[in-house]
């Protein structure tokens, strides 16, 4: 690489540790190479339409480095065969980056932050290890002569082992959700600990927040973000949290700001948006949300949202039907499931699609929860 300095200030050096590494000091961690990072780079130019620009900078180099399809649609292979690059060629093209793109540094980021997560995820379905009899047999009392007791074995076996399986995915969803729509509309996660919002009957303790972030005349939001907002919620004593979370928020001089992205009406979600509104906040339902998380985003990043969040869920949920009329109930019509372990990897078949699972199990998974921060 000519003329490219190797030395990277500060904000550089962040970047680049942010963007490549993930969960080091877990089971599974992650850590891209510079070709992966380079075609993540890639994905960021095609993306937002720059690869022209691109090739004007560097002739050739968006062959390299841009697949031929939106990001969800490229093999996990792709990204992992290495290309060849010239000494420190990725650290040049974050730069080129920054310069040429605007909210580059933002979108590589949350992109990073996904891409990073769905490669856990991958591992995670490869080294989950199977329950064993220990873990399950005494749940055999329930069901026990109920069903032959072979049959029951493996019944308990791929039961657990597929709640293990969700129960990770919901983890990692967790953890990317947030901090990259928080990252999207310019703000950031804060922990208790920061006490950024304080609770109101003890000012020594702080409230978890979702995204914060100052608004040009200064004033501070608190956002809560929801996938949905149930009933069910209510029936766990967690209500009055959520409730709360608004009064807080206003006592501590933010305004507290409500984003659900599932519209379906409920009396829960309601009293929410009431007691936003009350607190002097703002409640936003459905499409409401998206639009004001685009809004909020500007237009690089409402791309992003609308490429790798909004379109997905809505893809997926678009399968969930309208049960005898009523809007308020709805179901999907689930395609039927077989799962085999064939020589020690899994073949899930799913109507007429079947997913190959190459495995290789890491025993260590069955008590690592992963972090509350992983990073």
């Amino acid at each position: 690489m000519k003329n490219c300095s190797l030395k990277l200030d500060a904000e550089e050096s962040k970047l680049l540790t942010k963007v490549m590494t993930l969960g080091t000091a877990t089971n599974l961690p992650v850590v891209m190479t510079p070709s992966e990072l380079a075609k993540l780079i890639g994905v960021v130019y095609r993306d937002t339409g720059r690869l022209a620009q691109l090739d004007k900078a560097r002739p050739g180099t968006s062959v390299k480095i841009a697949p031929n399809h939106d990001y969800y649609s490229v093999p996990d292979d792709w990204f992992i065969e290495p290309i060849q690059l010239d000494e420190y060629e990725h650290i040049e093209l974050m730069r080129l980056g920054i310069k040429q793109i605007p909210d580059f540094v933002t979108y590589l980021r949350c992109l990073s932050e996904l891409h990073k997560r769905r490669r856990k995820y991958a591992m995670i379905l490869s080294a989950q290890p199977m329950p064993t009899m220990v873990q399950v047999s005494p749940r055999a009392l329930v069901e026990y002569g109920r069903l032959d007791t072979e049959a029951l074995a493996s019944w308990l076996t791929w039961r657990k082992f597929f709640y293990d399986l969700d129960n990770r995915s919901a983890q990692e969803t967790g953890y990317l959700f947030e901090p990259v729509l928080a990252a999207a509309i310019g703000g950031e996660p804060m922990s208790a600990r920061s006490k950024v919002v304080k609770r109101t009957d003890d000012h020594s303790k702080g409230r978890q927040v979702d995204c914060w972030k100052i608004r040009p005349d200064g004033r501070p939001l608190a956002y809560e973000f929801k996938l949905r907002v149930t009933i069910a919620a209510s029936g766990q004593g967690r209500f009055g949290e959520e409730l709360q979370f608004a009064e807080d928020c206003a006592n501590s001089g933010a305004i507290p700001v409500l984003v659900v992205l599932d519209p379906t009406p409920n009396p829960r979600l309601r009293d929410l948006q009431a007691e936003f509104e009350a607190k002097g906040g703002h409640a936003y339902i459905g499409n409401d949300a998206w639009a004001h998380l685009e809004e909020e985003a500007g237009g690089i990043m409402a791309t992003f949202i609308e490429r790798y969040v909004r379109i997905p869920i809505s893809e997926i949920s678009a399968f969930e039907v309208e049960m005898d009329g009523d809007t308020e109930r709805k179901r999907l019509r689930l395609l039927d499931l077989e799962a085999r372990m064939i020589e020690g990897n899994i073949v899930f078949k799913i109507g007429d699609h079947e997913r190959f699972i190459t495995r290789v199990e890491d025993a260590t998974l069955s008590d690592d929860g992963s972090a509350p921060n992983d990073e």
